[in-house]
């Protein structure tokens, strides 16, 4: 299984001061660890380095995403995450606009979603894309 990893899962996935047994976190290592392939994207990693200080820090969380496939955006992508959000918010549903980027970017690539985000439940119900669940 391909899947691209939100920020909250590297999040958790990251930190030292807690125990990484959260499902999303084990599912990440696994595939990390596994024949699955992880992708990353700008916003990710964007996201995780605004919350990391100082430069040693940085440049590791810079070396160890590195390895990662890395996706961009393009035009289309753009136009099409807008009709995400706008989808989602014609129901009811209410999603950023980060987030409906990595809708639309998992669904061109055809990516599982891995995430702790709850904003994908609400947007999987009216928006179609693969979004990560415990077995």
């Amino acid at each position: 299984m391909s899947m691209l990893v939100d920020t909250s899962v590297w999040s958790l996935a990251l930190r030292r001061d807690t125990e990484q047994s959260e499902p999303q976190v084990v599912a990440l290592r696994e595939a990390l660890m596994g024949a699955d392939q992880v992708f990353t994207t700008g916003f990710v990693l964007q996201e995780l380095l605004q919350g990391f200080a100082g430069p040693k820090a940085r440049a590791q969380l810079v070396e160890r995403l590195s390895a990662l496939a890395f996706l961009q955006p393009d035009r289309d992508d753009h136009i099409e995450a807008a009709e995400v959000r706008n989808a989602c918010r014609r129901r009811g549903v209410q999603i950023g606009t980060i987030d409906a980027l990595l809708i639309q970017l998992c669904r061109r690539h055809d990516l599982v979603l891995l995430s702790t985000d709850l904003d994908f439940q609400g947007a999987a119900k009216h928006v179609e894309f693969r979004l990560w669940a415990a077995r």
